[in-house]
């Protein structure tokens, strides 16, 4: 097993100039991550001077066995902590031979949005809050849980402390440390209310990058997963009963809300995501109506409702926001599940391109 070890961290530039790219990219069902790696000659920072590449979408639902080539198109490049030196993540969104973007590819809808004229004068600014549950392998129950039963009640265990409270923290620091190594601007992690479940953080991240980022940090903690042989889940009601379940409150702000008087641009952006709550909560992850139940630091589903400091509300507006007059807001409708490219742009969309 040494050898093995020693293998895996054998330094290639000490011997070529060559790199291991490996390109990412999400699969059929919209949540699983595949990737596969190729050889460079040498080291690259720009992802447009990337090589496109294929896979065989009949073998992850994207395409049928008599056409299956599907088109990598490299997107934004990260450093590849368990590679480490100069090997690279290459997160990707997929295409047709023939250039158009697949079903699955909500990258593409997205970046045309960050692209329009009034959302870059706006400069979105996002902070997503991934939370997240680890399972045991063979059963999947959660980590720390007894097998077939249940720990003590919530209350202990949100950022606790101790062999009885906090279960995978070794995961979650190697999963912190290494998206610091790659690149991903994680801006925090806490265990939270559920044992079993944590919660990172993305951002401030501008426009597209905020799912770009989200997506690797992903990909990063599902590869670190299957090296301590559990299981990751991001289900948004993993356990059913009086047990929290998982999100991914999305934080938002444009230079309008960050600026002085703010705080009536922030309040004109929540009427307007009022306005369209169905279609939101359409696109906010799937199974989510077993998370929003008005329970749990949650808002029913089928209610919009917006208060200052109150996570039972849909959006929440901090305090420091309220007193300075300006700053951000929370969205915590978006289930742990949700795509962050179809969540970002859709609030940016809504809020800054539509016109009621």
């Amino acid at each position: 097993m040494s050898l093995l070890s020693d293998l895996l961290n054998l330094n290639l530039s000490d011997t070529t100039e060559k790199v291991i790219a490996e390109y990412i990219w999400i699969g059929g069902s919209g949540m699983d991550l595949r990737s596969k790696a190729r050889t460079l000659n040498g080291p690259v920072s720009d992802p447009s001077k990337l090589p496109k590449w294929n896979y065989d979408g009949s073998s992850t639902n994207q395409a049928p066995g008599e056409d299956s080539e599907v088109i990598l198109y490299p997107q934004a490049i990260f450093k590849d902590p368990f590679r480490r030196g100069n090997n690279i993540l290459v997160m990707c969104d997929a295409y047709t031979p023939a250039g158009e973007p697949i079903p699955t590819n909500k990258r593409h809808a997205a970046a045309k949005i960050f692209s329009h004229p009034d959302v870059l004068a706006e400069e979105p600014w996002y902070g997503i809050e991934q939370e997240y549950t680890l399972l045991q392998r063979d059963v999947k129950w959660p980590i720390g849980w007894p097998l077939g039963g249940y720990p003590g009640p919530q209350g202990p265990y949100y950022c606790g402390i101790g062999g009885d409270k906090a279960f995978g923290r070794d995961v979650v620091d190697s999963h912190y440390k290494a998206c610091l190594y790659a690149g991903v601007n994680i801006s925090g992690i806490n265990g939270e209310v559920m044992p079993g479940q944590w919660e990172f953080q993305v951002g401030p991240a501008v426009g597209i990058s905020a799912g770009d980022e989200l997506w690797v940090a992903r990909y990063i903690l599902e590869r670190i997963t299957e090296i301590a042989g559990i299981v990751l889940s991001f289900d948004p009601k993993p356990i059913h009963g009086d047990w929290n379940g998982a999100g991914a409150h999305t934080n938002y702000s444009t230079k309008s809300m960050r600026s002085d008087g703010g705080y009536e641009v922030i309040k004109k952006a929540i009427e307007k995501l009022g306005l369209k709550h169905k279609e939101h909560i359409a696109a906010y992850g799937e199974g989510n109506e077993r998370r929003l139940t008005g329970r749990h630091e949650t808002a029913d589903i089928n209610t919009f409702l917006w208060r200052v400091a109150n996570r039972g509300a849909s959006i929440r507006v901090g305090r420091d926001t309220e007193k300075a007059g300006k700053g951000y807001f929370e969205d915590r409708r978006p289930a742990s599940n949700m795509d962050p490219y179809v969540v970002t742009s859709m609030i940016a969309e809504t809020t800054i391109i539509w016109k009621p």
